[in-house]
């Protein structure tokens, strides 16, 4: 008896239909002889709706009192998904993230997960249940519920996997995989059949809504084979998982774009040891993720400071960082919301050169001006102005071929025979 760890995003369970068709597949997989936990989002655009009704009384909501209202639209699609299993006659029950033994630490809109007791799940399971629980949140030190960010629901699924030792976990979307870009942006975009731990870590990181990168992160951590596929179609996904040789053949393997950035400069920053490293504590302190970073060069000891932040935390980031302005002595703050960050990925990189000249070449030729650049071993990534994310990710797919086969090497001809002498 296999065990397996699926999860419904939201488009997959948005009304009383979806929920019926996503209840008939957990229960098709149920009556094959497996034990099955469910993790579920909310229900469409629930979470979105939610967060424009608080912003509606309160512009600034308190973070503990809207992880306590984000976190019911996943109990009330576990509770539902879980009514349409009893309308087929399985044996189901629902679970909250504290209930199922998730304990997150003390963060809020951002927490981590910290520590998964199965106890309760594994009862269930034994019991012949299909157990329901729901994503995105888990109880912090002090036992207040405080949700993973968004797409936390697929790091609740890892998370559970991993815990339970499952066979497989499976991300079930609106999509059929991974593909080599955003199909709605382009068109000739193609579903990979495999991909590995490092190259969707990087695209998640830089856009690709596919997955959380956090999720991933646990999932390579953790040994979780990962299989990402459709939930309104019965056909193989993309796989997750260890890269090999094979993959290298492959150069760029995605293409992601990020439009929910904003940039922030310092600017007239005096150039002495110890500014950076002020300002980015600070930022640290008030958990603000920051990407890239770009300092110009020093004249006359002064310089500006750019880095790049998530475009929600931009309000955050200028309440932390407006304080520093006159105590660091910086001429002023400046943010630009106008921006995106287009990557890049694949683990080919480290084999091939050219790669960036490439990319620098084709967004070039497009009239595309580059802002700022950041590399690592499988990624490069630049800021564009926004309106020109898409053009740049269709040129880019077009310039490395990605819509085409993946080319296989040549096949190595047999030696001709030998003449008897």
């Amino acid at each position: 008896m296999a065990l397996y760890v699926q999860k419904y995003g939201g488009s997959s369970v948005a009304d009383a239909a979806c929920m019926r068709r996503v209840a008939q597949r957990i229960y098709d997989t149920r009556q094959a002889g497996n034990q099955v936990v469910v993790v579920v989002s909310a229900m469409g655009d629930t979470t979105d709706d939610l967060i424009v009704l608080a912003k509606q009384v309160n512009p600034e909501p308190n973070e503990r009192e809207m992880d306590s209202l984000m976190a019911t639209g996943e109990m009330a699609s576990s509770a539902i998904l879980t009514m349409a299993l009893h309308a087929l006659g399985a044996r189901a029950i629902s679970m909250t993230g504290h209930q199922a033994g998730i304990k997150v630490d003390g963060t809020h809109l951002k927490a981590k997960i910290q520590e998964i007791n199965p106890k309760r799940i594994r009862h269930h399971l034994d019991q012949g249940f299909i157990v329901v629980v729901a994503g995105f949140q888990g109880m912090n030190p002090a036992e207040d519920v405080a949700t993973l960010g968004r797409g936390g629901s697929d790091t609740t699924a890892v998370a559970l996997a991993a815990a339970l030792k499952a066979d497989r976990c499976q991300i079930l979307k609106d999509v059929d995989g991974v593909f080599t870009a955003n199909p709605r942006v382009v068109p000739a975009a193609r579903k990979l059949d495999e991909i590995a731990y490092e190259e969707m870590l990087e695209l998640a990181s830089c856009g690709a809504e596919v997955l959380q990168s956090r999720a991933v992160e646990f999932a390579k951590n953790y040994g979780v084979v990962l299989e990402v596929l459709s939930s309104f179609e019965v056909k193989p996904g993309t796989l997750v998982r260890e890269e090999d040789e094979a993959m290298e053949q492959m150069i760029i393997r995605g293409i992601a774009a990020d439009k929910n950035q904003a940039k922030a400069t310092l600017l007239g920053v005096p150039d002495t040891p110890g500014v950076a490293a002020r300002v980015f504590k600070n930022l640290a302190a008030a958990n603000i993720n920051v990407d890239m970073i770009v300092q110009n060069v020093s004249a006359a000891g002064i310089t500006d400071l750019s880095f790049t932040v998530p475009a929600d935390d931009v309000a955050k980031t200028k309440r932390v960082i407006e304080p520093l302005v006159k105590e660091i002595k910086a001429a002023g703050l400046d943010f630009d919301g106008a921006i995106a960050k287009v990557s890049i990925v694949g683990v080919g990189m480290k084999s091939h050169s050219g790669v960036a000249y490439k990319m620098f070449e084709v967004l070039a030729e497009n009239r595309i001006n580059i802002e700022m650049i950041s590399t690592s071993e499988i990624k490069i990534s630049v800021v564009i102005r926004a309106p020109e994310a898409d053009r740049a990710v269709r040129a880019l797919h077009d310039a490395f071929d990605m819509g085409a086969a993946a080319r296989q090497p040549p096949a190595r001809k047999k030696p001709a025979p030998q003449k008897k002498k």
